[in-house]
């Protein structure tokens, strides 16, 4: 992989991370922003769908946070690779 697509990976997972944790956040103190926004109630108040939210915002968090820090990984030992062989980048 290029550095420069490694790099444009890990700010995307980066920011899809903190964008999905934010909103699980945001459900898990305000359950009922989802209804306010889109006037749309799917489980006529009783918690499901909100706990549904929270835990799919929350595994799409980690899963990001840890595909970016693969990436930054990557790009750092390329880095220290080139680097190690006099290579610039």
């Amino acid at each position: 992989m290029s550095r420069n697509l490694v790099r444009k990976l890990f700010h995307v997972e980066s920011v899809l991370a903190i964008l999905a944790a934010s909103l699980g956040a945001l459900t898990l103190v305000w359950p009922d922003w989802i209804e306010a926004l889109t006037g749309v109630d799917p489980d006529a108040h009783d918690g499901s769908a909100e706990w549904l939210i929270v835990t799919a915002l929350f595994v799409v968090a980690a899963a990001s946070a840890l595909l970016a820090r693969r990436h930054h990984a990557l790009a750092a030992r390329a880095i220290s690779t080139a680097t190690a062989s006099g290579l610039e980048m």
